[in-house]
Order: structure tokens, then sequence, then C-alpha cells
């Protein structure tokens, strides 16, 4: 039974459900930051192929999402649409992510690209069959225009506190200390670790949620098949201006993340010259950030459009991505060491803060747009939805993530790391890492800005979307119940 607006979720159960988020925050987009300084400055893949590796990796996921959110809206089962592919995700997720950071001792360069990409598309390919229907299924539990923030805001809590674990972790357990990063030998231990983590927080939110998600409405069999409708229904959602106005924008702000993100661990060794120790802190500053702005977004969904607060999120990201670095490339600001923590804590406080307002506005439109969808179809269209706004996000990513491995490669970043010498890099590798990572990114992130304002769903439309819906849907029980009836007084007779 879907739930009205005015009937709110359980605390115990939308924590029980956020638990899931540990799938992508944790192995996606806490641990494996890690691979790409491990296999580029660690192992000794030159940034070309690493970045090309991890950018097929993040293709081959988006391209998958779709399919994954498809599926996941058909499947008829006992335990519903969504819990089937949550459950045989769920170890995959923690073998591949263990692997990934465990290469053989290859000899050959190419053997070693090979398992990277290998195990990297196995191991967001596990996630992704997790996250799509867990994603989907969030916007089912709730139709609520100020419900759906507050499940978005507990997911990302979720998502805050397992990200700083692993981060915790990993730079004053497993790589504390100076050329902490650069320890093969640690990144196992490192890996395997931050899987289990992330395996026992998917079982609990699986134990957690199954029961619920069973007595969700099931898909309804169509006669078509299902690759005709696949194709059918993908035209169907980028028909709908709002989605397609969603879809455009993550793209150009998950390539300005994936940019940005992948560069961080080389800007702060290689430019601010900082030890692991002291790196943790800027991550923890950046999820301080976030945890001020995830009780803050449902707040301000109070009094300003949804839309108007994911653009205030935007501009944040580029002020935080560009007044550091600008001023670093112009000379201005040179310091380096423990002596550059002020300035930089600064800057991740209002990226963490902005990204807050980003990752709880973002889902909930989406959601909203898909009522808008089952509005003009008659047809819920939940995982396509947030499948499509995954594969944005993740071939985006791809993309950043190459223009990095570009990046380290033209910067010779790449060779003051194999050459040992880490305290000199010139002046043009510095500019080189610090404009790709900051102005670059932040110019990029500006221009999706642009794609936001043709999105037209505010509370009011919002609202009268939702009395709508819920008239339509009780009209078209009370006629499969007028259908039922019939049926058996013909069986009678």
């Amino acid at each position: 039974m879907r739930r009205k607006e005015h009937e709110s979720l359980r605390v115990g159960f939308k924590a029980l459900y956020a638990l899931g988020q540990v799938a992508q925050s944790g192995a996606c987009d806490s641990a494996m930051v890690f691979v790409f300084f491990y296999y580029t400055s660690v192992l000794g893949l030159s940034g070309l192929l690493v970045g090309g590796a991890l950018g097929i990796a993040l293709c081959f996921d988006a391209l998958i999402d779709p399919l994954v959110g498809f599926w996941s809206d058909n499947i008829r089962s006992p335990w519903g649409r969504r819990i089937p592919l949550m459950v045989v995700a769920t170890p995959l997720v923690f073998i591949t992510v263990g692997l990934l950071f465990s290469p053989p001792n290859f000899h050959s360069r190419y053997f070693l690209f090979f398992w990277l990409v290998v195990t990297s598309v196995a191991a967001r390919g596990a996630v992704s069959l997790f996250n799509v229907p867990y994603v989907a299924l969030g916007a089912e539990l709730s139709d609520g225009y100020l419900e759906r923030s507050s499940i978005v805001a507990f997911r990302t809590i979720v998502g805050i506190l397992i990200s700083v674990l692993i981060v915790a972790l990993a730079y004053s357990v497993f790589f504390s200390g100076r050329g902490g990063l650069e320890r093969s030998e640690d990144y196992p231990y490192f890996g395997w670790t931050a899987a289990g983590l992330v395996f026992g927080g998917m079982v609990a939110c699986l134990f957690g949620i199954a029961g619920h998600a069973a007595a969700l409405p099931q898909a309804r069999f169509a006669k078509r098949s299902l690759m005709t409708r696949f194709f059918n229904e993908v035209g169907e959602i980028f028909r709908n201006g709002s989605f397609r106005s969603l879809f455009f924008a993550s793209v150009v702000i998950y390539a300005a993340v994936g940019l940005n993100v992948t560069l961080n661990n080389h800007v702060d060794v290689f430019v601010w010259d900082l030890r692991p120790e002291a790196i943790q802190f800027l991550t923890y500053g950046f999820f301080v950030g976030m945890f001020i702005g995830v009780p803050v977004a449902p707040a301000l969904g109070r009094v300003m459009e949804k839309r108007t607060m994911l653009l205030t999120g935007i501009v944040l990201l580029v002020a935080a991505w560009l007044v550091v670095p600008l001023l670093r490339i112009s000379g201005v600001y040179v310091a380096k060491g423990i002596s550059t923590l002020p300035a930089l804590l600064v800057s991740v406080l209002v990226s963490g803060f902005g990204s807050a307002l980003c990752t709880i506005a973002f889902p909930s439109m989406m959601a909203d747009a898909a009522d808008e969808h089952e509005l003009h179809s008659g047809r819920r269209r939940e995982g396509l939805y947030f499948s499509g706004l995954s594969f944005a996000a993740k071939s985006a990513s791809g993309l950043g993530v190459v223009a990095a491995g570009i990046a380290v490669s033209l910067s010779g970043i790449q060779h003051v790391s194999s050459g040992g010498n880490l305290d000199t890099p010139t002046n043009a590798m510095i500019v080189g890492l610090v404009t790709a990572c900051g102005p670059a990114a932040a110019a990029l992130c500006a221009l999706s800005m642009l794609f936001l304002m043709p999105y037209g769903i505010n509370r009011k439309r919002h609202d009268a979307m939702i009395v709508e819906l819920r008239e339509k849907r009780a009209a078209s029980a009370h006629e499969m119940s007028e259908h039922s009836c019939a049926d058996i007084a013909e069986a009678a007779c």
C-alpha cells in the first residue's frame, strides 16, 4: 500500500533502509577513490592507462544501469520487485571490491591493466545491481514532497558515516605516516576491510526492509518482449522534459566531480605536500560540511523550491573549487604542509555543504519527475528514472576520470612519483594539476545550471499531481475490482 503524504515513515525503518547506502558511498565513493593513486603512483601504471581502465569501468557501469533499472521495474517475486537483485548483488560487491585492491604480482603492465579493467568493471557492476533497485525502492516508500527529502537525508547521513569510517581506517590505520599512501603491501588489507564493512551494511538493510518491500505493488506482465519494452520505455522517460533537465545537468556536474575527486590525492600529496594524517582532516572537513548541510537541506526545502536549493549547492561547489586553486596558480598563496590546512579546510567545508544540498535535491527531484511520468502515462518507472540519473553520473564521472588520467600524464607528475623525488615537482606540474582539479572542474559545474532552468516541478504543481494521481489510482483499483467480480460471476455461471 502506498503511503499518503501525511503518513511519515518510522525513524527506525528509514535508518534500516538507509544502511543500503553503504554500497555506493562505502565501496564506490570512498574505497575506490584510492584506486587511481594506488595503480598510478604505487603500482606504476601510466595515468592514461589507469584513467582509461577506470573510464571503461564507469562507462560499462553506466550502460548497465538502465537495464538493471528496467529489470527491477518488471520483476515479479514473493519478495517484490527490488529485493531479488539486491540479494544477488550483496556477496558480489564484497568479493569484487576486495579483488580490486589485491592484484597479483604481474610483471607486465598490460596484465595489470587487464586486471584493473576486469575487477573495476565487476565491482562497479555489482554495486549497481544493488544500488539501482535500492534507490528506486526509496522513491516508492513515500509520495510526500518533503518526506522524500527526509528519506534521502537519512541515506546521506549513513553515506557520510561509512565514508568517514573508511577514510579514517585508510589514513589513520592502513596508510598512516609519511609515504603511507605509497606502501603497496597495505592496500589489499584496506580493500578487504572496506569490502567487509560494506557487506555488513547491505545485509542489515536487506533484513530490515524485505518485508515492507514485498508488500509494495508488483509489476504487471505485458505481451511485448522485454527488449522491445526496454527501448520503448527509455524513449518514454526521455520525452519527459523534467527528466531531460535533470539528466543533462547531472552529466555535466558529475564530469566535474569525477575530474576533481580523482585528482584530490595527487594535489594533496604533490602540491600541498600533506601527509596522510593531515589529508584525512580535509576529508573530515568535507563530511562536516555535509553533516551541516543534510539537516539544513530539508529545512530549506520548506522555504524554497528544490531547484533553487540545487542551484545554491552548485554555486557553493564552484566557489569552493575556484578560490584557493586560483590563489595558488597566481602565486598569491604558495604555502605547503600543515600550514595549508586552515585555507583548505574552509574550502572543503563549503564544498561539503554544497554537495549536501545537491545530494538531497537531485534524487528528490527525480522522484517528483517519476510522479509526473505516471500522471501522463499511467505507469511507474522509478527504476528507469533513477538508473537514468545513475547512468548520467557514472558515464560523466568516467569522462572525468579519463580527463584526470590525461592531466596526470601531461603534468609529468607520474615521473616524479616513480622517481622517488616527491618533494620537488616543478611549477608547471603544480599549475597543471591545480588547474584541472580546480578551475576546469568549476567551469564544468557552472555549466550544469543552464540545463536546470527548464525544470518546472514546484511544490504547488507536485501537490496537484499527487491529488490527481491518487484519484486515478483509486479509480483504477475500483475498475480492477469490478472486473474481478465479473470474472468470478462468469466462472460461477
